[in-house]
């Protein structure tokens, strides 16, 4: 079903548009290995033993369409996983799953474009459109609809602002964004101005029904003052409305922004804050750059405590971590990261991500290499900080001396773009 609807839009936008349009084909293949270490008191660990190895290959498939005003854009994914990880994630009680998030599914978005051919044992092959959009464009406004990909805010590890699939701030890979099928617009205005606004359209995936308490509708302003720049954000977001201010200016050489972000569900009202310095230099003939952040989580736990029975009292914060829109338990943090460029073709980045009230953390060690022109190596090693109960070093997992905890953990990925 999946490549029939893709090749008839193609053969359409070939046949429609052929006198004066532009088509760009292109992918790539990665290779991926992640191996994980388990402690003793881990509750992983009493599944699959000491540590756990996974294998994932993924292609990517890109192509886009220009014919003047109107265009059209097109990506399918097929990943394959084997590994212990796979076979953990249906193993353990519901909740768990946030660990091991396993094949992605359309279960709540308009379009089911993912079809998971093989999901047994330790294998899982699915393939997905993960991009199909039409756009037009005209001298001041871009219209798309389709599965696309939108990204909001000021946050460089922690992002409230961005309200559509956030990135882990863990995650290593962030070259693509998961897609959501919406509507997006956005008009330039004289002045440099803009307005955004999107619509992304969701399925309950309880009765399958299209509801706008599942759907985002959000507008956000981006204008200038002087040399800043700043954004204006009112959203309704499953349900609960959402307003934002963020701000970005130059400060004594340092780039300074910041993102504040009001919630209003039914339960409560919450707050969130992001800010941070970047700042680029050169050291012994090494181009550097680092940046350091702190955010404030109003729907993390006030207690500390992140056991099951302290969890199940905020529902507010377990929805969204479960719903992947956030990826942090506690209320303070603070990260910072180093980016140095050893040569040109090697990059290294040491990066912290710390909740300041545990006190706990996670250490990375990112590098990456370019080994050609469509060739590049990334990997990093990943180290958990804290003691038992914190969020990094392990929460409690709800079994007498158990927890959700893991050790060291490495990250090996090949790519090669075509």
């Amino acid at each position: 079903m999946l490549h029939r609807v893709v090749i008839g839009l193609l053969f359409l936008s070939a046949t429609v548009f052929a006198d004066d349009s532009k088509t760009e084909f292109g992918g790539h293949t990665k290779f991926r290995l992640t191996g994980q270490a388990y402690p003793d008191q881990s509750l992983f660990r009493d599944e699959v033993g000491s540590d756990s190895l996974d294998v994932a290959g993924i292609l990517r498939l890109n192509y886009k369409f220009d014919g003047g005003r109107w265009s059209f854009d097109a990506a399918y994914q097929m990943l394959a996983l084997h590994g212990d990880s796979v076979e953990l994630g249906r193993a353990l009680p519901g909740g768990t799953d946030i660990f091991f998030p396993g094949l992605p599914d359309d279960d709540r978005r308009l379009f089911d474009l993912t079809d998971v051919v093989k999901d047994s044992g330790k294998n899982a092959v699915s393939q997905r459109v993960d991009r199909l959009t039409v756009g037009y464009t005209s001298e001041k406004a871009v219209v798309r609809f389709g599965r696309q990909a939108l990204s909001w805010g000021n946050g460089l590890f922690y992002a409230p602002m961005d309200l559509v699939n956030p990135f882990d701030p863990a995650a290593v890979d962030t070259e693509y964004k998961i897609g959501d099928d919406m509507f997006y617009g956005q008009y330039l205005r004289d002045n440099g101005d803009d307005v955004q606004g999107a619509y992304v359209v969701r399925r309950n995936p309880e009765n399958d029904d299209v509801e706008a308490d599942e759907s985002t509708l959000a507008i956000k302003y981006h204008g200038f003052a002087g040399e800043a720049e700043y954004d204006l954000l009112l959203a309704q977001s499953y349900g609960d409305t959402v307003v934002g201010l963020g701000a970005s200016t130059s400060v004594g050489g340092a780039i300074w922004r910041l993102d504040l972000v009001a919630t209003h569900t039914d339960d409560d009202n919450y707050v969130q804050l992001v800010t941070n310095f970047t700042y680029s230099w050169n050291w012994f003939d090494r181009n550097m750059s680092g940046a350091i952040e702190y955010f404030y989580n109003g729907f993390g736990q006030r207690s500390g405590r992140y056991d099951q029975d302290s969890l199940s009292g905020n529902p507010d914060l377990v929805i969204r971590v479960t719903r992947g829109e956030l990826f942090s338990i506690g209320r303070h943090y603070l990260a910072g990261s180093v980016m140095i460029e050893v040569t040109p073709l090697w990059g290294l980045t040491p990066t912290v991500l710390t909740n300041v009230a545990d006190p706990s953390a996670l250490f990375q060690l990112v590098t990456n290499y370019s080994l050609s022109d469509n060739m590049t190596f990334l990997a990093s090693v990943n180290v958990p900080l804290g003691p038992k109960g914190s969020e990094f070093g392990g929460i409690e997992s709800g079994f007498p001396d158990r927890y959700l905890s893991g050790g060291a953990g490495l990250f090996a990925q090949f790519a090669w773009y075509f």
